[in-house]
């Protein structure tokens, strides 16, 4: 769903990602695939709603020299979860989480969870897309990804060390660096695509949002999805683990 554009407009270099849903042009994504799977999951066990914002930071003004128009200082925001968490621990992700009763609707609660993770001022965040519910067989989420601009970033860190270890601003740069992607394999048979950037492996919901996301951005550049790696030896190779 396709949200209200502010007063001073998209940026023409975000329009890719907020005017179109993901896309899996590799077939190498099985997280865009796991929208349907949730009408199946719910028949047999309750999901719990949940939500996460995909923020986007950078100059208004598009690059003509960048991919896409596609700024020198673009960045997207992503958290180390805690490795104490009884779930996804040590894992990047998106600030987010479980619908609360106070919550009005998916952006009330990426913005909710984003303030208590990171401590960024939600007043700051506009709010660009929200995309199709995808469900998450491990937790049993139905998570929805909210696409967003931070056109005045604000400061933001680790406020809990119980709920994060690091808060990052991770450059789109990176991201679409074709030498730091590749598809990785999980001992229990998963693949999926996989970033590995700023001391970070960013895999699973994640890492097949954001892939999906590029796919559709105009940013992106051809990159190896026949290179498959093993997960575990990808995490240790930034010093993570399964």
């Amino acid at each position: 769903m396709r949200l209200e554009a502010s007063a001073k407009g998209i940026p023409a270099w975000l329009r890719g990602v907020a005017e179109h849903d993901p896309a899996d042009p590799t077939g190498v994504n099985p997280v865009l695939r796991r929208t349907t799977m949730r009408r199946f999951a719910a028949a047999v066990t309750p999901s719990r709603e949940a939500a996460v914002l995909v923020l986007f930071g950078g100059s208004p003004e598009a690059n003509p020299a960048g991919p896409g128009g596609l700024p020198d200082d673009a960045d997207v925001l992503l958290t180390q979860r805690a490795a104490t968490l009884r779930q996804h621990s040590g894992q990047v992700a998106f600030p987010g989480g479980g619908v609360e009763p106070q919550d009005d609707g998916p952006v009330s609660t990426a913005l909710r969870e984003a303030w208590e993770e990171t401590g960024l001022d939600p007043a700051s965040v506009e709010p660009l897309a929200v995309l199709p519910k995808i469900f998450v067989p491990p937790s049993r989420f139905d998570v929805t990804p909210v696409v967003a601009y931070w056109r005045t970033p604000g400061q933001v860190g680790v406020v809990s060390e119980t709920e994060a270890a690091r808060v990052a601003r991770v450059p789109l740069a990176e991201l679409i660096d074709p030498a730091n992607r590749f598809v990785v394999r999980h001992p229990l048979g998963y693949m999926g695509p996989a970033f590995a950037v700023d001391g970070m492996l960013v895999w699973g919901f994640t890492a097949g949002v954001l892939a999906g996301l590029l796919a559709v951005s105009g940013w992106e550049t051809e990159w190896d999805h026949h290179d498959v790696r093993d997960l575990q030896a990808s995490l240790a190779a930034v010093g993570m683990t399964l």
